[in-house]
C-alpha cells in the first residue's frame, strides 16, 4: 500500500481513538451557524437595492416540499411542506415581507421572526390563491417570479407552478410579471463583510490542506486518488462538506488535462505537473474553490526544467495581472481580455475556460462572469456586467501546452474579493511552483 494511503488509514484510526476518548477534533466552524443573522441582514440591507436596480415592486417565491426553490434557504422557506408564497414588497424604499402559509408551518415561521407578517391561510383555497388575491389588490408595479433562461438560481419555479399561480392573477398584473433574473443577480452577487470573513477563513484552510497533501507525495507510489483520499480525511477531521460533487472534489490530475473529472489511480511520476482543484463547504452554506500546482523532480534535479518554470511563471503572473485590473466598474469581459492578451503574448494555446467565476453559495455562483474574450465561445450575458464591491471570485492564471496524450494546463486559481478601490486575495496566493523530490 502506498505511504499516503497508509497515512490516511492511520489518520482515520487516530481520529476514531480521539473521538472514543471524548476528545473531538476541533472544527473552526462548529459554533452556532451565523446564517440566520446574515440572511436577515441580507434581506434588510441588500434586497431593497437589488429590487430597485431590477425595477421590481414585488417578488413572490413559491415554496413547497421535496422539490423546493433553490433560493429557499435565502428567503426562509427551506422547511416548507405545504405550498406557500413568500412575498417581498417595496414600500417607501424598504422591504416588507409577508408569508402566506398553511397553519402547519406558521408557528415556526412566527418564532423565527424573519418576516414582517405571517398570513395563516386555510387549505382551501390555499396559500397561492390568497397570495394572488393580495397581489391583485396591492401591487401596481412589476412582479418578479423565479423563471430565467440564464440564471439557474432564479429558475426555481416549475412550469406547472407558473401556470397555476399566474392563472390566479388579474390580466393587468400578469402583464407586469417579469423574470427575477436581474433581481436575484443583484442580490446574490454581493456578499456582506461577515460572509467575506467566513470565506476568508475557509479559503485559508482549503489552501493549507493542499500544501499538506503535496508534502505526503512519494513519486512512483502515490496515486492521484491517494491525494484525494488525504484531503477527504482532512474534511472529515473538522466536519466540513464538499464544495461541489463529492465524486469530483478534489479533482487531482497528474497527467494530461481531464477537465472536471474524478481522481484516478494513476501513479504520480517524476516529470509530472500535478494539479489539485479543491473546495470545501462550511456551515452548509459557503464554499471555496482553489487550485495548487506542483512539479515532481527527476532524480538529481533540484529545480523544474526551464520550460515548465516559464509556464508556471506566465500563469502566475497572469493571475496577478487580473487582480490588478479587478475593481468596481470594470466588466468581466474586460478582465478576461487582460488574461487572453497575456496568454497570446507568451505563446500559450487557447484555453476554453473563462478566466474566473463568482464563488460563494455554490462554486459557480451568481455574479459577473470573468470571461467571453476567448475565441470560439459566445460571452455569457453576465460577462458584460460591471464588478461591484463585495463580489467574490475564484479565478485563474492560465498556460496550456501540448504533452504526450493531450494537453496540460496550469490554471493558478485563487479566491479574491472586490473592494471599494480594487481587489484583494482571500488567502495568500501560491507564489512558487511546489517541488516534490524523487531522491
Amino acid at each position: 500500500m502506498p505511504r499516503l494511503s497508509l497515512l490516511v488509514l492511520s489518520f482515520v484510526v487516530l481520529l476514531s481513538a480521539c473521538q472514543s476518548a471524548d476528545q473531538p477534533v476541533h472544527n473552526p466552524f462548529d459554533g452556532p451557524n451565523p446564517w440566520p443573522d446574515i440572511r436577515s441582514e441580507r434581506i434588510k440591507t441588500l434586497l431593497p437595492e437589488a429590487m430597485q436596480r431590477a425595477n421590481v415592486e414585488a417578488w413572490a417565491v413559491l415554496c413547497r416540499s421535496n422539490n423546493n426553490d433553490p433560493l429557499a434557504r435565502h428567503v426562509g422557506c427551506e422547511n416548507a411542506v405545504a405550498p406557500a408564497v413568500f412575498l417581498f414588497q417595496m414600500i417607501d424604499n424598504e422591504i416588507f415581507s409577508i408569508v402566506f402559509t398553511p397553519p402547519g408551518e406558521a408557528t415556526a415561521l412566527q418564532e423565527i421572526a424573519l418576516h414582517d407578517s405571517i398570513a395563516v391561510t386555510s387549505r382551501s383555497p390555499g396559500a397561492l390563491a390568497e397570495a394572488a388575491g393580495y397581489i391583485n389588490e396591492t401591487i401596481s408595479g412589476n412582479l418578479a417570479l423565479n423563471f430565467s433562461d440564464t440564471n439557474e438560481m432564479a429558475d426555481g419555479l416549475s412550469h406547472t407552478q407558473y401556470l397555476q399561480f399566474t392563472d390566479l392573477l388579474t390580466a393587468p398584473v400578469r402583464n407586469r410579471v417579469v423574470s427575477s433574473d436581474e433581481l436575484v443577480y443583484e442580490w446574490l452577487s454581493v456578499k456582506t463583510p461577515a460572509e467575506i470573513e467566513i470565506l476568508r477563513q475557509a479559503a485559508e484552510i482549503t489552501s493549507a490542506w493542499q500544501y499538506e497533501a503535496y508534502s505526503q507525495v512519494i513519486p512512483n507510489e502515490t496515486t492521484d486518488k491517494d491525494i484525494a483520499d488525504f484531503l477527504k480525511a482532512k474534511m472529515a477531521e473538522i466536519g466540513v462538506a464538499d464544495a461541489w460533487s463529492p465524486d469530483q472534489n478534489p479533482a487531482i490530475n497528474s497527467g494530461p488535462d481531464r477537465g472536471h473529472a474524478h481522481p484516478t489511480d494513476r501513479v504520480i511520476r517524476p516529470g509530472d505537473v500535478i494539479q489539485i482543484d479543491f473546495g470545501i463547504r462550511v456551515y452548509d452554506m459557503w464554499v471555496t474553490d482553489i487550485q495548487r500546482f506542483a512539479y515532481v523532480l527527476h532524480p538529481g534535479e533540484t529545480e523544474a526544467p526551464a520550460d515548465i518554470q516559464r509556464y508556471w511563471e506566465v500563469a502566475r503572473d497572469g493571475n496577478r495581472m487580473v487582480l490588478e485590473v479587478m475593481q468596481p466598474g470594470i466588466t468581466g469581459y474586460d478582465v478576461d481580455r487582460v488574461q487572453r492578451s497575456w496568454m497570446e503574448e507568451n505563446g500559450s494555446m487557447d484555453v476554453m475556460w473563462n478566466t474566473g467565476h463568482p464563488v460563494g453559495y455554490v462554486a459557480h455562483d451568481v455574479g459577473p462572469s470573468l470571461g467571453g474574450a476567448q475565441r470560439g465561445r459566445e460571452p455569457h450575458p453576465t460577462a458584460f456586467k460591471e464588478l461591484r464591491a463585495g463580489n467574490v471570485f475564484a479565478y485563474d492564471g492560465f498556460y496550456m501546452w501540448e504533452i504526450d496524450g493531450g494537453t496540460k494546463t496550469i490554471s493558478v486559481e485563487e479566491m479574491a474579493v472586490v473592494t471599494e478601490t480594487g481587489a484583494e486575495y482571500l488567502t495568500a496566493p501560491q507564489e512558487d511552483l511546489i517541488l516534490i523530490s524523487s531522491n
